[in-house]
């Protein structure tokens, strides 16, 4: 298989079906190996291929898809949550190196403790940044309620509004299988403006702390 293909949301679709959109969404939001996939665009497309409005094809069930997606984003960052929490205390443990100071862990920390459930929340919103917010949250010790509390948020927010954002449009467009691969982009691009605004920010931020320096 091209690896390529890992990254094309109507082929993973395709080929994989419901339980491998299911396997997909857990694994990019619970295993830091997962970080590669379409998320974003892997929901809206399996939205896609749930609506009357798509006839030719593979075909998924909305009543399946969606509780199954829900169900393996919530679970997933958990997952990833007690991963960390699990890697945490040897991290502490272990002396400072070049791929590891205890700074860093003493920054999450203090990222979590000041901006905790907006992190967990925005990080749905943003590739590869959902994959390792979880982990880092269960490093940094945020609390256990806290996270699971928006995790659940996160994740009904998310998972829930993508696929179903997805099935609506199919619903109202007919053969909308001719406008995938352009949904699909638009999708994408969309997926990457948070990151856009959280790179503006940084730098605005260290441009302020370099001029009053």
């Amino acid at each position: 298989m091209d690896p390529s293909n890992l990254l094309d949301a109507g082929y993973l679709v395709r080929t994989a079906g419901t339980a491998g959109v299911i396997a997909i969404v857990f694994a990019e939001t619970g295993l830091l190996a997962g970080f590669f996939f379409p998320g974003d665009s892997l929901l809206f497309t399996a939205g896609l291929f749930s609506s009357p409005g798509r006839h030719h094809g593979a075909h998924l069930n909305l009543a399946i898809i969606l509780p199954g997606v829900l169900i393996a984003a919530i679970a997933g960052a958990q997952v990833g949550y007690l991963i960390g929490r699990r890697i945490g205390p040897p991290l502490l443990r272990r002396e400072d190196s070049r791929l590891f100071k205890h700074e860093y862990v003493e920054r999450a920390q203090a990222y979590f403790d000041r901006q905790g459930a907006k992190t967990i929340l925005l990080a749905r919103f943003i590739p590869v940044v959902r994959t390792f917010a979880n982990p880092m949250a269960g490093v940094a010790g945020m609390d256990v309620r806290t996270f699971t509390t928006y995790n659940v948020i996160g994740g009904v927010v998310w998972a829930g509004g993508v696929t179903v954002a997805g099935y609506e449009l199919g619903d109202h467009i007919s053969n909308v299988d001719r406008y995938l691969l352009p949904i699909i982009a638009v999708v994408i691009l969309v997926s990457f403006i948070p990151v856009a605004v959280e790179v503006v920010r940084a730098r605005r931020n260290r441009a302020r702390t370099t001029s009053s320096s």
